[in-house]
């Protein structure tokens, strides 16, 4: 009994939030579908009503495999414009029959820029060496491939073709309206990480041990870069194929390099807390080594830049959330 007065009382307000002129079969007590029980089903038919979509179709909004409240959450979320929440936690999200992993990544204070491991491959860009704070988040477990471009996008812009393989040939721009559709489909709200978010994460976060690159010292484990790529003039390889770091993050030493979300700029030595960069710049944050650096561009704290419209294949893009 208690069950069903819960489930009334939420799918009641989720028709009264949808403004919609919803057929209730059962009678007032939640029953939409008339089907004698209030239960997941008459969620579905809420969801497709408030989406309008067929009735046939599936109310698994958020793409978690199941039809259950954090559906109703992220439609409530959309019909009344608010920025849906969080939780951190590791999570595997499947999006057009395409999963992928977000994993958790605690807050701390870590030390960003040219820390000793460094060593003299620290560029000058990479100092002066300050202390960040930031609060937690998730990011990829791997950078965006390929399938899931794909599913998002409905094509395939990679020059090195392969389902697996990390997406490249885009933007920064194309990668906003990746996510973008990514979060219409969802009702999530996915993003690229800041400069010091990728950072936090490449060095394996709280877990740190204080490698040279993500997940190591010894490059050929950790990365995919210019002397372990096949092939004459080397390429992409799929991703998750090299040891991960501590945090079970991959990639973020090779394969690609990764956009993230800041303007770029001189860093600053005063400690910071949840930094995004400068407000305005001419060129963003590009991080991570790829298929064609040497080793000492693929360290985690080496940064570059890039102009929003520029694409190779070279480029690509980890999310995070």
């Amino acid at each position: 009994m208690k069950r069903n007065t819960f489930w009334s009382r939420l799918l009641c307000l989720a028709v009264l939030l949808c403004g919609a002129s919803l057929t209730v079969r059962g009678g007032v007590n939640g029953d939409v579908n008339g089907d004698g029980a209030v239960d997941v089903d008459d969620l579905n038919e809420v969801i497709n009503e408030i989406l309008e979509l067929p009735h046939s179709a599936s109310g698994d909004v958020n793409g978690n495999g199941a039809v259950d409240i954090d559906d109703l959450n992220v439609v409530v979320n959309l019909i009344l414009g608010l920025t849906p929440g969080t939780t951190v936690e590791t999570r595997t999200y499947t999006v057009n029959g395409v999963s992928f992993t977000m994993v958790a990544v605690e807050g701390g204070t870590f030390t960003m820029g040219a820390t000793a491991e460094q060593g003299s491959d620290a560029r000058d860009n990479e100092y002066p060496a300050h202390q960040v704070t930031l609060s937690s988040y998730c990011i990829g477990a791997t950078e965006v491939t390929q399938a899931l471009w794909h599913a998002v996008m409905g094509e395939n812009p990679s020059n090195f073709k392969g389902e697996e393989r990390p997406v490249e040939c885009v933007s920064r721009d194309e990668c906003e309206e990746f996510i973008a559709r990514l979060n219409a489909l969802t009702g999530l709200a996915f993003r690229l990480p800041t400069e010091a978010e990728w950072e936090f994460a490449a060095r394996g976060g709280n877990k740190s041990q204080g490698f040279k690159y993500a997940g190591g010292n010894n490059i050929g484990e950790v990365a995919w870069y210019c002397y372990n790529t096949p092939g004459r003039t080397g390429c992409t390889q799929p991703v998750a194929t090299k040891a991960p770091n501590e945090l079970g993050l991959y990639d973020m030493s090779g394969n690609v390099s990764e956009w993230c979300q800041d303007n770029y700029g001189s860093y600053d030595s005063e400690p910071q807390v949840d930094p995004a960069g400068p407000d305005w710049g001419y060129y963003c944050v590009v991080r991570g080594g790829c298929w064609f650096f040497y080793a000492e561009n693929c360290r985690v704290s080496y940064r570059m830049n890039g102009s929003t419209g520029v694409a190779a294949d070279t480029l690509g893009l980890r999310l995070a959330l």
